[in-house]
């Protein structure tokens, strides 16, 4: 295959830091820099995927996520840029691969960080933990307007804005059975400047917190504005109130992700002496060698030189010891002599014989050992 790589004109956007940036990657915008189908007419629906990265950077910032649930779905660019990041251009490189032909196209996402209009960032957040949807979900705008607006309706705020968007895998939430169209789950921060509504408020009373410890559902008034839509587990639910809190460490600046210059590498010198490693051979092969040898001389002259013999342990062993022994040697060697000769005739007086009385044949003495197939019956008895 020739791989070929066109590339786009570049994209400004023009976020606000603290609020949620999303930036949809439409397969539609870049399918017309793929050849088409084969057949004339036919539409294409071919699989792309993208890549993105901060230029010059095989990643994309701290700030900035991206998914893309399958090759026939848009790829979604969402996060909350800092303050840090406000006047500072971030150019991200978005490389589609069309993975039927093999050709990419690429275009660069120029983003323009601007100051919030509001303070930032909003003294009163809370973060929800919506169960029944995925985060590409959520990133969709009529969906996010909708969470919003109930938010709103709950909490009457002057301003609100959406934050942050985070899913539950990110936070170490488990992938989902594919049974039920079960979803991931997805944290939505938002920030308003009003202070917390009573109905937020009623997740810190005894009763819903004991409730929520027992794995219990809290009793929240406000949760039927939501339920239509949004199935909350309000006893994840976090409020953090700014005015209150005040900082007991130093902020963790965070820097670009380059490291500091160490100078430039400076390799050993060309003029280094050389080293002789013959003791060290002595010591490590030559030493254990010799104790070995050494070791195997003494073992060979015990088991080969030291042997008394058969003379000279006769000569200091008693004689009725060894009287004694020779009559056991005798006697064992008898006993196998006569071990060999069991094969032999019986005599005759072992052979069946009739009764004098009967006339019924009696059995020889030995019936176990007895062969009549090789052994001929006594013909001229009366």
């Amino acid at each position: 295959y020739t791989i070929l790589s066109k590339v786009h004109s570049d994209r400004n956007v023009y976020p606000s830091a603290g609020v949620l940036f999303v930036h949809v990657l439409e397969r539609e915008y870049f399918k017309g820099e793929f050849p088409p189908y084969p057949k004339p007419g036919e539409i294409s629906n071919d699989p792309i995927t993208f890549n993105t990265n901060l230029m010059g950077y095989p990643d994309r910032p701290g700030w900035l996520r991206y998914i893309q649930r399958t090759p026939y779905s848009d790829g979604v660019l969402y996060g909350s840029p800092t303050v840090e990041n406000v006047g500072k251009p971030t150019i991200i490189e978005i490389t589609a691969y069309n993975r039927r032909t093999f050709e990419t196209a690429r275009h660069n996402l120029i983003i323009n960080i601007m100051s919030a209009e509001v303070d930032f960032p909003l003294p009163y957040q809370a973060e929800f933990f919506i169960r029944n949807m995925n985060v590409e979900e959520m990133l969709a705008s009529e969906v996010l307007g909708d969470f919003l607006g109930a938010v709103k309706n709950v909490w009457q705020p002057e301003r609100l804005n959406a934050i942050n968007i985070t899913s539950a895998l990110d936070r170490g939430g488990r992938v989902p059975l594919p049974i039920n169209d079960m979803k991931e789950g997805v944290y939505v921060m938002v920030g308003a400047d009003v202070p917390f509504s009573s109905c937020l408020r009623e997740v810190e009373n005894p009763q819903n917190q004991l409730r929520c410890s027992q794995e219990m559902e809290p009793v929240i008034t406000c949760d039927k504005k939501f339920r239509t839509q949004f199935h909350i587990d309000w006893c994840k639910i976090s409020l953090v109130d700014n005015t209150k809190q005040v900082s007991t460490f130093q902020e963790v600046i965070r820097g670009e992700g380059i490291l500091p210059d160490g100078g430039e590498y400076k390799p050993p010198s060309d003029t280094l002496k050389s080293r002789d490693y013959y003791s060290d051979f002595l010591i490590t092969l030559a030493v254990p060698s010799a104790i070995a040898l050494v070791l195997f001389l003494i073992l060979a002259y015990i088991m080969c030189c030291r042997r008394e013999g058969v003379e000279k342990r006769n000569m200091q062993t008693p004689d009725i010891q060894l009287v004694h022994h020779s009559a056991i040697q005798k006697s064992t060697k008898e006993l196998r002599d006569m071990s060999k000769n069991r094969e032999i005739a019986w005599p005759l007086s072992t052979l069946p014989v009739f009764h004098p009385v009967t006339g019924e044949m009696v059995p020889p003495l030995h019936p176990d050992s007895y062969d009549n197939t090789s052994m001929p019956l006594m013909q001229t008895q009366q």
